[in-house]
């Protein structure tokens, strides 16, 4: 069983893809499900690169509609910031943020988020680990590298 658990490395270009639509496949390919294996409480997901986060696509005017909120700890320290202001300082925390909200919220949360790599641009050091690239929109096209 140790091969039907080996962790394949994906990677995604998310340049002109829709947030929301890109963030749930990222989430079960981390999760495991395209797997046989699957089990919700066993951690048999994949690895996931995903390369030009600062290009991702929303529709509507959620770009600067969307409000992004967290709390300091501090008496009146609740921030915010549009996704339109998050984008342009911390692009990989958009798609972050997303794939975080679509995963369960339990012990293996992190633990599946520390397998998520986001990079702004083209560039990563992972270029030797990858195995599958989905090259169009997440579920259509998967092409093997050999």
């Amino acid at each position: 069983t140790a091969l039907a658990y080996a962790r394949v490395w994906h990677l995604v270009d998310a340049r002109g893809q829709v947030l929301g639509r890109l963030g749930t496949q990222i989430a079960q390919t981390l999760m495991g499900k395209h797997k046989p294996i699957y089990d919700p409480s066993a951690d048999c997901g994949d690895y996931v690169v995903v390369i030009n986060a600062k290009h991702v696509g929303v529709t509507g005017r959620k770009r600067e509609q969307k409000l992004y909120r967290h709390h300091t700890g501090f008496p009146g320290g609740l921030k915010e910031a549009t996704m339109e202001q998050l984008q342009q300082k911390n692009p990989e925390k958009v798609v972050e943020k997303a794939v975080s909200g679509m995963l369960p919220k339990n012990r293996l949360r992190q633990v599946r988020m520390g397998r998520l790599l986001v990079f702004p641009d083209a560039e990563h050091p992972y270029a030797d680990n990858i195995m599958k690239r989905y090259d169009t929109k997440i579920p259509l096209v998967t092409q093997s590298i050999d």
